[in-house]
């Protein structure tokens, strides 16, 4: 599979075509100059068009006519193309970007019968979204786990690896298993896509998928950008990009290096994060571009995996409110603990050995190029390898012991090998059916994964004091290995026909077989019962759904989509005597999408309902149990507008209500309850405003909010983290260009505030360690000074 991969590669020459510019209105723009919050529009380089191209404007209907005009860009197997005759109107909920998460078809969020959002770098820069983990909190209905740990994300009612999160549009595997949390500054926007989307990114995306774009690089002047910032915590951020045409015709090139030092508000966590991108795009011809890409990441962490839970009895005066509230009996040893709390004492307290880390290093490579044959019919060929090495080395569980009032605590070490070598291919056929627009993508994608786990045969166990522990060190390890290969291929179809100017049709099918190895052996070597075994499957997932714009601006939009995925969302849970098969999941989406007020506001609706089917659910020890059906309905808002040049104004809202059917065991029954980490409620809001004294510099300042409601910590629903609500507040001064800042564009100093009232909080729970939660950062300050060149 591999050779055939790469004579793949080579015979597609080199991969296709690359991007977005950095998008920030503050920017000088190379050719064209973006509005205000939004990124700037993906380009294509055209072969001449068969008639004049009209300008792009936000109605669906004149910007289809676009397309057979030669000014639509497209997504591909590879990545979106970037121009810079391309203009793009912005809106305020960036609805007319072109993503590679919604479509394969070259749409905007406003054409595709689905919700997709974008969070591009303005909004990134603006908002002060530091991590990968932070940017999807401003996101509609989105939470996530933001210690250091395994990361964790959830929306419309699932969470872990019931989400995909890809990278540049491809699937690395797992979340849990693979996703780094890693700076933004090396990325150019943050797409989501909501619901069952395994037409896209193939197993696991039953909740949604997320998709993490790096910049690439512009056909224009060179634009270059660095920033550097501190935190009241001895936090340190920094970075430097640079990007635009060489002195060589037709090459344009992109750079990116940030690095991070930052400490955390538990007692001695911090995190290192070193991020380096490059890219090269070539144009052979009008017609023929390859572009080249390379990534390196470097993340090493001391970390926190989460507070015990303890009895309000014993903690006594020490007990908070406003975390948790409920009864707990441990999953570590079965005793009653009755109501419990996070001690007050324990707000900062770091139960991980001395010697814990958590070290991870990441390779990209990726090539290929778009080739358009005529006006009608481009084709798109991209290559990629990715290496990872993952080591977690720490006391992962910890849970309060009525035996001896103190803390029990359990090692866990895990080490991952992982090398994926792939190739995604499509070919685009503009035509027209009985004299109505039809666009037609067929692609093939193929990769092979391998896998191996060095994992902890033995799990050393200690006890601790709760208050002032005497941390120590892993103690003794022994190790044993399991080892997993995937082979897979899928084959893609969509398509979009417009039955009328404002009338489009749009479906998709995705065929993908795949085969799974895996090995497991004992400290010995000798293999386990059961184990070698292999497994095949053929799954067929896909969408259909339409777009109507009734009026200009406003559009209506249903769709029917399916996905599928490993029942135990992970290459290594499932015992071999379990039944290793695939889930299955249908959902049905309506919505409506409006754009008014001459483009300056813009809201959506989406109501959904989805059915999960085979559902296996994470337990204490590292188990799992078959838990029948997870069925989620839901509604989510989202909308944005500037009434005044100088003010801006945001908000989102999603209620989901997510239980369990048929989840039933010997002794009982979990049907009707509700999948930890799942609130029914989620709120972000927020404004600024631009101030434009004359004789004073341009100063901004704003502030955002964030609501979370009750969510539970196991399926059991006994013991729920409390709803909670944070505020950041944060002011900038532009400094223009001047004969006393002769070097810079543009000159930024941003002051910020988080977690603004100090809000004591719990964010996550993981369901593998149920005696323990994890508390959310508190309240922090920030300066930074960015500069534009």
């Amino acid at each position: 599979m591999r050779n055939l991969l790469y004579s793949v590669s080579c015979s597609s020459l080199l991969l296709a075509i690359a991007a977005t510019f950095p998008a920030n209105a503050q920017d000088k723009p190379p050719a064209v100059e973006p509005a205000a919050g939004t990124t700037l529009p993906p380009v294509q380089v055209e072969a001449p068009a068969q008639r004049p191209a009209r300008q792009q404007v936000a109605t669906s209907s004149r910007s289809s006519r676009a397309v057979r005009a030669g000014t639509r860009p497209r997504t591909s197997a590879a990545q979106p193309s970037t121009s810079a005759q391309q203009v793009t109107r912005a809106t305020p909920l960036n609805s007319n970007v072109v993503t590679q998460a919604g479509s394969r078809l070259g749409l905007t969020p406003r054409e595709t019968p689905a919700a997709v959002e974008v969070v591009g770098a303005d909004t990134i820069r603006e908002q002060g979204y530091h991590t990968t983990i932070d940017v999807v909190k401003g996101a509609t209905g989105v939470t996530a786990g933001d210690a250091p740990n395994d990361v964790a994300f959830a929306m419309r009612g699932f969470q872990g690896n019931q989400i995909n999160v890809t990278y540049n549009g491809i699937n690395v595997g797992p979340t849990g298993f693979t996703f780094l949390t890693a700076e933004t500054f090396n990325l150019d926007r943050v797409e989501f896509l909501k619901g069952p989307s395994s037409l896209m990114t193939g197993q696991g995306a039953v909740g949604g998928s997320i998709n993490y774009v790096t910049k690439a690089p512009h056909n224009g002047p060179i634009q270059s950008e660095a920033f550097f910032g501190f935190d009241s915590r001895g936090s340190y951020r920094t970075g430097f990009g640079s990007g635009g045409n060489t002195n060589i015709k037709g090459l344009d090139y992109r750079f990116d290096i940030s690095r991070s030092d930052v400490n955390g508000f538990i007692d001695d966590t911090d995190t290192k994060n070193l991020h380096v991108s490059g890219q090269l795009d070539y144009r052979l011809s009008e017609s023929f571009k390859v572009f080249g890409a390379v990534e390196f990441k470097d993340y090493r962490a001391r970390v926190y995996e989460g507070t015990p839970l303890v009895p309000i009895a014993f903690s006594g005066r020490y007990a908070t409110s406003g975390i948790v509230s409920g009864t707990k009996v441990s999953d570590y040893n079965g005793a009653n603990l009755g109501p419990v709390t996070i001690d007050s004492r324990t707000l900062s307290t770091n139960y991980n050995v001395l010697d814990n880390h958590k070290t991870i290093k990441e390779t990209w490579g990726r090539a290929g190029f778009e080739w358009n044959l005529s006006n009608d019919v481009t084709l798109r060929s991209q290559t990629y390898e990715y290496n990872a090495s993952r080591d977690w080395h720490n006391n992962e569980v910890s849970a309060f012991d009525t035996g001896n009032n103190q803390i029990y605590r359990e090692r866990f070490f895990v080490h991952h090998n992982q090398n994926t070598v792939g190739n995604n291919t499509d070919v685009t056929w503009d035509a027209r059916f009985f004299g109505m627009e039809n666009r037609l993508v067929l692609g093939a994608e193929a990769y092979h994964l391998e896998f191996t786990r060095p994992a902890a045969a033995n799990f050393p166990n200690d006890f601790v004091n709760l208050v002032d522990p005497v941390r120590g060190y892993y103690g003794l390890l022994t190790t044993q290995r399991q080892t997993a290969t995937i082979d897979s291929v899928a084959f893609n179809l969509e398509n979009r026909l417009k039955l009328t100017p404002t009338f489009a049709l749009i479906g998709g099918l995705r065929y993908n077989p795949f085969s799974l190895d895996r090995s497991s052996t004992d400290v010995f070597g000798a293999s386990k019962a059961g184990f070698p075994y292999s497994a095949n499957w053929d799954p067929v997932t896909g969408r259909i759904g339409y777009t109507w714009e009734a009026l200009p601006g406003l559009i209506f939009y249903s769709q029917y989509a399916t996905a599928s995925d490993l029942s135990a969302g992970s290459m290594f849970m499932l015992n071999p005597t379990q039944k290793l098969t695939l889930t299955d999941a249908r959902s049905y989406e309506t919505g409506v999408k409006n754009l008014l007020w001459d483009g300056r506001a813009e809201w959506t609706f989406s109501a959904f309902d989805i059915v999960r089917n085979n559902v296996y659910s994470a337990q204490a020890g590292q188990t799992l149990n078959i838990a029948g059906k997870l069925k989620t309905q839901g509604v989510e808002f989202a909308a944005a507008v500037r009434p005044l040049p100088e003010l801006k104004i945001w908000g989102n809202v999603a209620y989901v209500h997510a239980r369990y059917a048929d989840y039933d065991f010997a002794g009982g029954s979990f049907s009707g309850k509700t999948p930890p980490n799942i609130p029914a409620l989620i709120v972000n809001g927020g404004a600024s405003y631009r101030f434009l004294n004359p004789g004073w510099l341009p100063v901004e300042a704003g502030i955002s909010v964030r609501h979370v409601g009750d969510r539970y910590t196991t399926d059991a629903n006994t013991l729920t983290m409390l709803a909670y609500t944070t505020a950041d507040a944060f002011a900038f001064v532009d400094i223009p260009k001047s004969a006393r800042y002769p070097t810079f564009e543009n000159t930024r100093v941003t002051f910020r505030v988080r977690n603004l009232t100090d809000k004591k909080y719990a964010v996550w729970s993981d369901p593998f360690y149920p005696d323990q939660i994890f508390l959310g950062a508190r309240r922090t300050y920030e300066i930074e000074t960015s500069f534009k060149f």
